[in-house]
């Protein structure tokens, strides 16, 4: 039975061919297929993806099956509308914060990222959750695959 609703963000799909992240992403991935996770995505992912190299866009096109895809809608644009405005990112790195946005909207327990300078980082990971409070959203556990997979 999948326990949890994890977000993956563009990051964790590329992580897949890189040698310094594939171990821990391959994992990762292995374990959602094996229902331990419930994967989440988003439109914006697909985005991202558009100019990855194609064996990385040919693996997000092999997950869809096993992820439900979430929408950009208004509630997400407004939180991370929040998160900028209190400079938890710069504008010009809107994605990341929509991709956590996205996440805490959708209800998912956690976002996976190997994005440490933007999303996976200890001075942002307090900030985002503060502002998902003040704006009704449950807190949000962020981190990198090697954080989340399940060690045998």
């Amino acid at each position: 039975m999948k326990t949890k609703r994890i977000y993956l963000d563009t990051s964790v799909f590329g992580g897949v061919f890189d040698d310094e992240f594939s171990h821990s992403s391959q994992i990762l991935f292995k374990q959602i297929k094996g229902d331990e996770f419930q994967l989440v995505t988003s439109v914006i992912v697909d985005e991202e993806l558009i100019p990855a190299p194609k064996n990385v866009r040919n693996y997000f096109e092999e997950m869809l099956p096993l992820a439900e895809i979430v929408e950009v809608d208004e509630r997400a644009i407004e939180l991370r509308n929040a998160y900028l405005k209190t400079g938890i990112v710069l504008p010009k790195y809107s994605n990341d914060a929509l991709h956590v946005a996205l996440a805490s909207v959708s209800s998912c327990t956690i976002i996976v990222s190997w994005n440490f300078k933007h999303i996976v980082h200890f001075d942002k990971i307090p900030l985002y959750n503060a502002i998902n409070i003040l704006h009704g959203y449950n807190q949000i556990a962020i981190y990198s695959p090697l954080e989340v997979i399940k060690y045998e």
